[in-house]
């Protein structure tokens, strides 16, 4: 048995995987409110997905925004997408602002809208599917605290699971870890700093990321998890396909 969603939430709905995401929810016939700090960009998503893709311009790691969509749109779907590139140094040339940028916004969002689903709460049979990252397996030690801030993720996850199940709500919260790709701007960005520190090109340093992951691949891992009831509650997602952990 698999579920459909009348109403989905995707924050940083703008580029990248967000708007794959977005994209694929339409087209499986929910309508999206997509959330992100660019008017501009958010505008042209919806010029090029159609009415049923309402934007917000705001900032997703504010809890006030949280609990607003929440009570406006009640959505039964959340995807919790939203973030900021990491400044791409060595921990010595770090400071603490550029360090715990992604706690910031990346962790943030996922404990603001985690927190405001349980309080809500959303309706018994939602599920909120938080965005990680293969750092929080790996590390990534020329981005700040990028990799903590995603492990962060993976365990709010658990611990937002753990607070529905306690109180019967019935709300699935699943984490999902794409891997470092091209394909995406803070990907290139990535490659290209950690090319440079190893001495070689970044074409050198892609062949060991290959086949590479796709935006396409990560909306698909997104549909297949959210309507699977028996979906791991964490999965890793590479360019060969998706994989529960644990």
């Amino acid at each position: 048995m698999s579920y459909s969603f009348e109403t989905a939430v995707v924050t940083g709905a703008s580029r990248g995987f967000g708007r794959a995401i977005a994209g694929a929810l339409l087209a499986a016939d929910a309508d999206v409110v997509g959330i992100a700090r660019g008017e501009a960009e958010l505008l042209a998503v919806r010029e090029e997905l159609g009415e049923r893709f309402i934007p917000v311009v705001a900032d997703a790691a504010d809890g006030d925004v949280a609990d607003e969509v929440l009570r406006t749109y009640r959505p039964d779907l959340l995807v919790l997408n939203a973030g900021v590139a990491p400044r791409m140094a060595p921990v010595q040339e770090q400071d603490w602002e550029s360090f715990s940028r992604n706690w910031n916004a990346d962790t943030r969002q996922v404990f603001e809208w985690s927190r405001a689903a349980l309080r809500e709460p959303l309706a018994s049979g939602s599920v909120v599917l938080s965005m990680s990252s293969g750092a929080a397996i790996g590390g990534s030690p020329l981005s700040g605290g990028y990799a903590s801030a995603k492990a962060a993720i993976r365990f709010l996850r658990g611990y937002a699971a753990g607070e529905s199940e306690r109180a019967g709500l019935g709300i699935r919260f699943l984490t999902l870890l794409p891997w470092l790709t091209p394909a995406t701007g803070m990907g290139s960005a990535a490659i290209a700093a950690y090319a440079a520190y190893q001495g070689v090109t970044p074409e050198t340093f892609e062949q060991g990321l290959q086949p590479f992951l796709t935006p396409e691949q990560v909306a698909k891992a997104v549909l297949a998890l959210v309507t699977d009831p028996g979906a791991a509650a964490e999965s890793r997602l590479t360019g060969a396909g998706l994989e529960p952990i644990g």
